[in-house]
């Protein structure tokens, strides 16, 4: 087992190679008691004179955790390197749902713990709210439980093979209606199982969408993360973790937000990865803020409001 003094070069170096600084943020413990080992990720060089002031990301690893080890160098190089491109939204920490719902994810306790209850599942918490720019206090407070055969598709249950997963889970869960968003509240379950992994085709799959959900979804995360969140800022359009969630490819997301561009939506820069918000998008606040109303009466357990009555026949 590798040291949390043997971890640090290796990790440095990866980061490095991928334009980020390491920064150490002391030690943790997991959910169990065991040491964890924190570190603060940011931009290095002229990129990070251009990034906004939450430009930084929490990496929090086992401390036996072993960056060096060939079996997870070349995916935590790709975790990295998104973690860069990332870094440069305005808000790296806001993801959007198919509904239309801006949601920050945050103060998710990695890496995963055996569930306490008895259960065959590894267990991770955190916390997601809703970012709609006027300081909303709805937020869930999050469960996701990993079974063992899921598990045995990722190569380690670590913050770096793992988050990209979860939260495309919370976002499915989400859509699906099963979370709700409260001011106060217990922990929700987000359950991960085999049923977002093919076998067949090696690949995790969410949502099997349509161009036109695609093109809607990306003009909605330009609207809400450069112009809503992030005062006109340029937002990363060519995302893989959203083109995971969406059952697509970045190459497909590129070529939607090509036709954004050519309905005037979006403007994009040189690289076609990047986009800010065109007057005409500015324009349709009423109606970005109306479906984020209609996605948050869809995920309220009406139901429950009716038991709540004393209306069941239960």
């Amino acid at each position: 087992m590798t040291t949390s003094t043997q971890l640090s070069p290796a990790l440095e170096a990866a980061a490095h190679k991928a334009g980020l600084n390491l920064m150490p943020a002391g030690s943790g413990t997991d959910f169990t008691g065991a040491p964890t080992t924190r570190s603060i990720l940011t931009l290095a060089g002229g990129a990070a004179s251009r990034s906004g002031p939450a430009a930084e990301k929490l990496l929090e690893l086992s401390q036996g955790f072993d960056a060096a080890d060939p079996k997870v160098a070349a995916l935590l190089a790709v975790y990295l390197s998104e973690v860069a491109q990332r870094l440069r939204n305005p808000r790296p920490d806001v993801h959007l749902t198919l509904h239309g719902l801006p949601l920050s994810f945050s103060h998710f306790g990695w890496p995963f713990h055996s569930s306490t209850s008895g259960a065959d599942t590894f267990i991770v918490h955190g916390s997601v709210r809703l970012e709609d720019g006027r300081d909303s206090k709805l937020h869930a407070e999050v469960s996701a439980s990993m079974t063992q055969t899921f598990a045995s598709v990722l190569v380690a249950l670590e913050q770096p093979f793992a988050e990209g997963v979860i939260y495309n889970a919370v976002r499915k869960t989400m859509d699906q209606g099963q979370l709700e968003l409260v001011q106060s509240g217990n922990r929700q379950p987000v359950p991960v199982t085999t049923r977002y992994y093919s076998m067949k085709q090696q690949i995790f799959i969410f949502n099997d969408t349509t161009e036109r959900q695609r093109s809607d979804y990306l003009a909605a995360k330009v609207f809400w993360l450069s112009h809503v969140l992030g005062g006109g800022q340029a937002v990363w359009i060519a995302d893989p973790r959203d083109a995971q969630y969406l059952d697509s490819s970045v190459a497909d997301l590129k070529r939607t937000a090509q036709a954004l561009t050519a309905d005037g939506l979006i403007a994009m820069d040189g690289s076609g990865e990047w986009a800010t918000a065109s007057d005409k998008l500015r324009g349709q606040e009423d109606g970005y803020r109306a479906q984020v109303s209609e996605a948050l009466a869809f995920i309220k357990p009406s139901f429950n409001e009716a038991m709540r009555h004393g209306h069941t026949n239960m």
